[in-house]
C-alpha cells in the first residue's frame, strides 16, 4: 500500500492511496473461504462448495465489500498514525468510469483513491487557576417579594360591571364578533361571549385598542390585519374586519392581598405566599447569576484560546444561525434596515459569533476529554423527566419521544456536559462575589444569550 500526502494547508489535508490488486484479492479470497462454511447452494453439501464456484456467484459483491472495508481501515490507520481528530466526514474520491469500476470489482486493477479531510487543531489549554471571574449577587428584598405578589394579584383581580361610561384601557369587555376577509366569513372568525381585557395584548394587534370608548350594547366594525407570522397560514398577513358588539363592560377592582387571597392560590396564609414568592425570586436571581458567570467564563476561555477553527464547522454553525435569522425576519416582515444594519454587516457579525461558538465548543470538549468529564445516563434521564413535567398530560409521549430518538437525547446531553465542564473550570478559577442591583443583574440578558 502506498500513501502520498498531496495537500497540507492549515487544517486541510488530502491523501492519495493505492492498494495493490493482489492485497484486495487476498482479502476477498479470505472472505470467500469464510463464506464457504455459511452459504447453502443446491447440489453441494454444507461446507463443500468450491471457492472458485463461490467466486463466480459472489465475487463482485465480496470484492465491493472488501474495497469498502479496506478504505475504512486504511483511512482510520492514516488518521490514527498522524494523531488527527476529524472535524467532519472524510471526502473520498474514486474512479467513476465504467471500465475502471468493472476492472476494480473484477480484481484486475489496483485500488486508487483520494481522501480529503479537515482536522481539529491541537488545543493548548490555559491555566484555569489564573482565571478571575466576577459573580454578581442580588439579595431578594422585601420590596421584590411585595412587587411579585402584586403582579400575581393583578392577574387575579376582580371585575365589576360598569353602570355608566364607556370602555377604557384596563377594562374587561365581553364581546360577540363576526369576522370577514374581503367580505367573506372565515373559519374561526366568529365568537360569542368572549372576554377581552383592553391592553392585555390577548388579540391581534389593533383589535383591543379599537374597543376603547365602546359602550354596552354598541356595535363597531374593527379593521385589523393579521400578522405575517400568524399561526394560520391562510390568515397570515390578511386584512380583516370584525363586526363587534359589546355585551358587558367591567372595571377592574383591587385584589386584597391577605390570607384569603393566599388561600385562593392554594397556600394557607399570606406569610406562606411570601415565602413561596421569595423562593421563586431567589431561584430566578440565581439562574440569572449563573448565566452572567457562565458568560464571563466563556469570554475568558475565548480570550485565552485563539486558534483557527475548522472552516466547515464554522460554516455549518453560521448557516444554522443565518437560516434562523432569515426565517424570523421573513415571518415578522422586518428588514435589516429596521435593525439599523445591513445584510453584509449582519453576516459579518454572525460569522464572528459562529467562529466563537465553534472554538468554545472545541475548547469545552478538550477540557472535558482531558479531565474525564462525562454525562451519566441518570443525568440524562432526569433531564427527560424534567422536560416531561413541563408538558402535563403528555408525560408518556415526551418520555417515549426521547427514548426512541437518539438525536433528541444528544441535544439534552450536550448542555448538561457543557455545564459540568463550566463547573469544573469554575472550581479552579478565582471567583469573587459582587453585590449588584436587580437591574444590573438582568441588563443585556438577551444580547448575552445570543453571543454565548
Amino acid at each position: 500500500m502506498q500513501v502520498t500526502e498531496t495537500l497540507n494547508e492549515g487544517l486541510k489535508h488530502e491523501f492519495k492511496i493505492s492498494v495493490p490488486a493482489s492485497d484486495l484479492d487476498a482479502k476477498a479470497g479470505a472472505k470467500l473461504v469464510d463464506l464457504k462454511d455459511k452459504v447453502r447452494l443446491n447440489g453441494f453439501r454444507p461446507g463443500k462448495v468450491p471457492v472458485a464456484h463461490l467466486k463466480k456467484i459472489y465475487g463482485r459483491s465480496v470484492m465491493a465489500e472488501t474495497i469498502d472495508q479496506t478504505i475504512s481501515d486504511t483511512n482510520r490507520q492514516i488518521f490514527e498514525d498522524r494523531g488527527f481528530r476529524l472535524a467532519g466526514e472524510p471526502k473520498i474520491t474514486m474512479p467513476t468510469e465504467k471500465d475502471q469500476v468493472e476492472e476494480l470489482l473484477s480484481g484486475k486493477t489496483d485500488l486508487t483513491y483520494t481522501v480529503a479531510i479537515e482536522v481539529v487543531p491541537q488545543i493548548q489549554l490555559a491555566d484555569f487557576k489564573s482565571f478571575s471571574v466576577e459573580k454578581p449577587v442580588v439579595d431578594v428584598s422585601d420590596a421584590d417579594v411585595d412587587d411579585a405578589i402584586k403582579r400575581i394579584a393583578e392577574g387575579s383581580r376582580p371585575y365589576s360591571a360598569k353602570t355608566e361610561g364607556a370602555a377604557e384601557k384596563g377594562d374587561r369587555v365581553t364581546i360577540s364578533f363576526k369576522g370577514t376577509i374581503n367580505g367573506e366569513a372565515f373559519e374561526g372568525g366568529t365568537g360569542e361571549g368572549i372576554q377581552v381585557v383592553i391592553g392585555a395584548g390577548q388579540f391581534i394587534p389593533g383589535f383591543e385598542e379599537q374597543l376603547i370608548g365602546i359602550g354596552t350594547g354598541e356595535t363597531r366594525t374593527l379593521k385589523v390585519g393579521f400578522p405575517k407570522n400568524y399561526l394560520n397560514d391562510k390568515l397570515a398577513g390578511q386584512p380583516a374586519e370584525f363586526e363587534t358588539t359589546a355585551t358587558l363592560i367591567e372595571a377592574p377592582g383591587e385584589a386584597a392581598i391577605d390570607d384569603e387571597f393566599a388561600k385562593t392560590l392554594g397556600l394557607e396564609s399570606l406569610d406562606k405566599l411570601k415565602e413561596a414568592a421569595r423562593e421563586r425570586l431567589t431561584a430566578e436571581f440565581a439562574g440569572a447569576t449563573r448565566q452572567k458567570v457562565k458568560r464571563a467564563l466563556l469570554d475568558r476561555l475565548d480570550e485565552s484560546h485563539k486558534f483557527e477553527a475548522p472552516p466547515s464547522l464554522v460554516a455549518e454553525e453560521f448557516n444554522l444561525m443565518w437560516n434562523s435569522i432569515k426565517a424570523e425576519m421573513d415571518s415578522t416582515g422586518k428588514s435589516f434596515a429596521d435593525e439599523n444594519t445591513t445584510e453584509d454587516a449582519a453576516k459579518e457579525e454572525y460569522q464572528k459569533i459562529a467562529d466563537r461558538r465553534v472554538r468554545l465548543g472545541l475548547v469545552l470538549s478538550e477540557i472535558g476529554e482531558k479531565n474525564k468529564i462525562t454525562v451519566t445516563d441518570d443525568e440524562v434521564s432526569r433531564a427527560v423527566i424534567e422536560r416531561a413535567r413541563q408538558m402535563p398530560g403528555r408525560e408518556k409521549e415526551v418520555w417515549d419521544y426521547y427514548r426512541s430518538n437518539a438525536q433528541a437525547l444528544a441535544q439534552l446531553r450536550a448542555p448538561i456536559y457543557e455545564d459540568k465542564v463550566v463547573d469544573f473550570v469554575l472550581e479552579l478559577a478565582n471567583v469573587t462575589e459582587k453585590k449588584v442591583s436587580k437591574d444590573e443583574l438582568f441588563k443585556d440578558e438577551d444580547a448575552e444569550q445570543t453571543a454565548a
